[in-house]
């Protein structure tokens, strides 16, 4: 009876251990599907932690005020103050597109990212669940409403008279806004001044500010709250909106961090009371609320605010990289890197073309300075693949991928010498992210270059070492700001 029951024992633990073998087997094949992969979010600390990862992660809107994606680049106002501090820091910035503002707060609190940069401003509620820091600005609720059919033959004396001008006429009409926003908040308060009703259509946080003024513009709606910083920089493109009607006083727009990060929020302040008294931060503030250029790239079909592309080949590079399985917007990401889509842009060392091929090297993938587009990202993906190849020992997806990207910045023989290094200072050789990428960092220092493990000798080792973490970071931000492969 001992010897049936160990045995039944013995059959429960063996089921037990195919259920994981069989369940971890299923998940790696899955992760093999496409490359690449998700990535693991990790939760975010003070700013030890951000000095360590040598990453400063933000949770934007996809907004003209807070960020978007124009022809590949990375625009609007509070991104460029933040690449500013992340360059103070001496980190990168990474930008995490949060589609749905109503989980925002959620999102920094679960250590999703670092500061919350949407033009957040700062109520008593908002203040209960996380901090924020020194106003970047301060601004007030207008109405936004659409002008008369023919406000462009009559003098504006004239047509001023046919729309709302006194927030007393707001009695029983009907505003669509955010229903988790301040503009909500002060609509609901000014129900009370007025002593009548304001009929309130809630939005929900997935419906960014330029889209409502859209629908204005559109005649599908007919009335909307927003900051008077975002109305202005839309009215140049809207221009038969009206935005002249204030509803609050002047509040304050703030970056929001978590109760937990009280380091990163006094540097951060501490920034920022300086860097607001340079010209740097006024010529930010002048080129995205008064240059009327940047507000037509905001509405570009090259624009991750209204527009689905990323650069004028996205078709190219989605057929070519599905020919090879690889997501486009990860091979996207390279191109920007190495050209800025750029077809005829040669480098100092003689680098050419958007996947910038070496002389010595383009050829043998039948690349030339006067390919046609089409030709140099086929030669440059299918130089991509034969790295990729190369590196059939790495076991984990993601890191062969950058080991991939290191070597088509670097060549394959300083990349073996980082890793024979990361090898011999009790590193892991088969990953990248804080082993092999320390060590190729290192190859512009004489006591690792000159170590007799290193073949290749001397490189620019942090070229390739911010070269593959920027592509990394691009691509994520590219995946949420284009999420349709196809």
């Amino acid at each position: 009876m001992v010897e049936r029951r160990n045995l039944h024992y013995v059959v429960l633990i063996c089921l037990a251990l195919l259920t994981v073998i069989a369940f971890s087997c299923q998940n790696n094949q899955s992760n093999k599907e496409k490359v690449i992969g998700k990535a693991t979010i990790e939760k975010q600390g003070d700013l030890g932690e951000i000095l360590k990862n040598n990453k400063l992660t933000v949770l934007a809107e996809n907004s003209a005020t807070s960020y978007f994606i124009y022809r590949g680049h990375k625009m609007g106002l509070e991104y460029e103050i933040l690449n500013e501090f992340a360059k103070e820091l001496g980190v990168k910035l990474e930008i995490k597109v949060v589609k749905d503002l109503d989980n925002i707060i959620e999102n920094l609190n679960d250590g999703e990212g670092d500061i919350i940069a949407c033009n957040y401003t700062v109520t008593k509620e908002r203040k209960s669940k996380i901090d924020f820091t020194i106003p970047i600005m301060r601004t007030s609720q207008v109405l936004v409403q659409r002008k008369p059919e023919d406000w462009r033959t009559r003098r504006k004396s004239d047509w001023k008279k046919d729309v709302i001008q006194d927030p007393a006429e707001l009695s029983r009409k009907t505003i669509h806004v955010w229903k988790n926003s301040s503009y909500y908040d002060r609509l609901v308060n000014l129900q009370d001044e007025l002593g009548d009703t304001i009929i309130i259509e809630p939005l929900d946080g997935n419906v960014i500010p330029e889209d409502v003024i859209e629908m204005v513009s559109e005649g599908f709606i007919d009335f909307t709250v927003t900051d008077e910083n975002v109305a202005s920089i839309n009215k140049r493109y809207f221009q038969n909106i009206d935005v002249d009607l204030e509803l609050s006083v002047k509040q304050r727009i703030a970056f929001g961090v978590r109760k937990q990060s009280p380091l990163l929020r006094k540097k951060l302040n501490a920034w920022l009371e300086d860097f607001m008294k340079t010209s740097t931060f006024n010529y930010i503030k002048y080129k995205y609320l008064n240059n009327s250029s940047n507000v037509s790239k905001s509405k570009s079909d090259y624009s991750s605010i209204s527009g689905t592309k990323i650069s004028p080949y996205d078709q190219t590079i989605k057929v070519i990289a599905g020919k090879y399985n690889w997501d486009w917007r990860l091979i996207a990401a390279l191109i920007y890197q190495e050209s800025k889509f750029k077809l005829g842009l040669q480098s100092w060392a003689g680098a050419y073309g958007l996947m910038q091929f070496m002389p010595t090297v383009g050829p043998t993938f039948g690349v030339y300075p006067d390919s046609p587009p089409t030709v140099q990202i086929d030669g440059g993906i299918r130089k991509i693949v034969k790295n990729y190849n190369e590196w059939e020992s790495i076991p984990d997806s993601i890191q062969r991928v950058k080991f991939t990207f290191a070597t088509y910045n670097a060549g394959i023989g300083h990349v073996l010498d980082a890793q024979r290094l990361a090898k011999k200072y009790g590193k892991d050789p088969l990953v990248w992210d804080d082993n092999v990428e320390i060590y190729i960092k290192n190859l512009s220092n004489p006591k690792y270059y000159h170590d007799p493990v290193c073949y290749y000798g001397y490189m620019r080792g942090s070229e390739t070492y911010n070269y593959v973490r920027s592509i990394f970071i691009r691509y994520t931000e590219y995946k949420t700001a284009f999420p349709t492969e196809i």
